[in-house]
């Protein structure tokens, strides 16, 4: 089995929501999550950038609170399974955990508003094991655009690009997964080390703004980056995309209220996590309102041969040292079928053998390419902050 280093998962925002931020109970199988330990074990998932997310449309001040407190559900996560799990700091670290049958734990910070303009905020977080930050998430910052929004700044001000020196100057990975196409561009020209694009597809397959152009794929041999093709179905498939188009105008329509829920608080001090209720997301299928759009408009659903689909894309355009796996387990509820939690890694790498793959393309897929990514962050950076490095 190829041990597998994945680009993004959100399982630290999902205990928050629905767990109370504890990280009891990951040793057994605890759906409806996407993750937990034997299923890690099972995919072959060898190292894991654990996505500390919060909202986009917090305040700054805020968002840097709350990622804090993510960061620290990571460490305790890891603190808990000492004899699964391992915070990886290097490159090394990753080679040396993984060698010793642990999974190797990163951190990716998943939206600039995080930093909130702060390059002491960037370094602080860089010193707690942050490994990349993604630019924006959903909504822009003011030195970078999202793919999301309409353009505000055209891609990176001069504020903008001071970060992504700075990221690089400490071995922070820059990862334009959720920006604009400009900001992709403007990010990629001021690199002096790897970029990555921790979970995103391809756009020339499904024509997705979170997905990737043909135009930044092919400039990724230059810069040495690698894109970690996602399972996400709304990117993976463009019947889904259409759905959800749909399905988003007629709620709307119908005045119903935001499906996510509301982001939830951590437990105060003293506070017993169990206590706080869980915040589930809306089940469409249970609205009345919007039974008869459903009846009449069955969900569509994605394949694992439709994410093959995406990597080979990848592959023809960037080559095969520039693409990698980021499913995003836990940060979606559509995944493909055959990919319904992070057991499903091997029936992706069966279809693409079956696809004639050979074995070194698929080990470069698997770890080797963002083993690369992170040895070259590691040497190119002139200040690392991390306490083991």
């Amino acid at each position: 089995m190829n041990l597998i280093i994945d680009g993004h998962n959100d399982l630290p925002m999902r205990l928050r929501e629905w767990h109370g931020s504890s990280v009891a109970g990951l040793e057994h199988e605890r759906p409806p999550l996407h993750t937990d330990l034997p299923r890690l074990r099972a995919g072959g998932v060898g190292a894991q950038f654990w996505s500390v997310y919060v909202p986009s449309d917090l305040p700054e001040p805020v968002a840097v609170t709350h990622t804090l407190e993510q960061i620290d559900l990571v460490h305790r996560m890891a603190a808990a399974y000492p004899e699964d799990l391992e915070i990886a700091y290097t490159a090394a670290d990753v080679e040396r955990i993984m060698a010793a049958g642990r999974i190797a734990s990163l951190i990716g910070v998943e939206g600039g508003h995080s930093l909130a303009g702060s390059l002491g905020v960037l370094r602080a977080l860089a010193r707690l094991g942050v490994r990349y930050v993604t630019l924006t998430h959903n909504h822009h910052t003011a030195w970078a655009d999202s793919a999301t929004q309409p353009p505000a700044v055209g891609g990176l001000t001069a504020e903008g690009r001071a970060i992504v020196r700075e990221m690089q100057r400490i071995g922070v990975l820059v990862d334009l997964a959720h920006v604009a196409t400009e900001t992709m561009h403007a990010a990629l020209d001021e690199s002096v080390a790897p970029v990555i694009f921790s979970h995103s597809g391809a756009r020339a397959v499904t024509e997705h703004p979170r997905n990737v152009p043909d135009d930044v794929l092919s400039r990724l041999p230059g810069n040495g980056g690698v894109i970690q093709l996602t399972f996400v179905s709304f990117f993976v498939s463009a019947a889904i995309r259409d759905w959800q188009v749909a399905a988003t105008a007629e709620w709307n329509r119908l005045g119903l209220p935001d499906p996510m829920g509301e982001w939830p608080r951590a437990p105060r001090p003293g506070e017993d996590p169990a206590s706080l209720p869980a915040t589930l997301p809306v089940d469409q299928a249970a609205e009345p309102a919007f039974r008869a759009w459903l009846a009449a408009h069955p969900k569509p659903s994605a394949t694992v041969a439709q994410v093959a689909d995406h990597v080979e894309h990848a592959r023809e355009v960037a080559g095969a040292d520039h693409i990698g796996l980021g499913g995003d387990f836990d940060g979606t509820p559509e995944v493909p079928v055959g990919l319904a939690d992070v057991s499903g890694y091997p029936r992706l790498f069966e279809e693409l053998r079956d696809r004639k793959w050979d074995d070194a393309d698929l080990e470069k897929l698997a770890s080797g390419n963002m083993l690369r990514v992170l040895r070259e962050a590691d040497r190119a950076a002139t200040e690392p902050l991390s306490p083991r490095r």
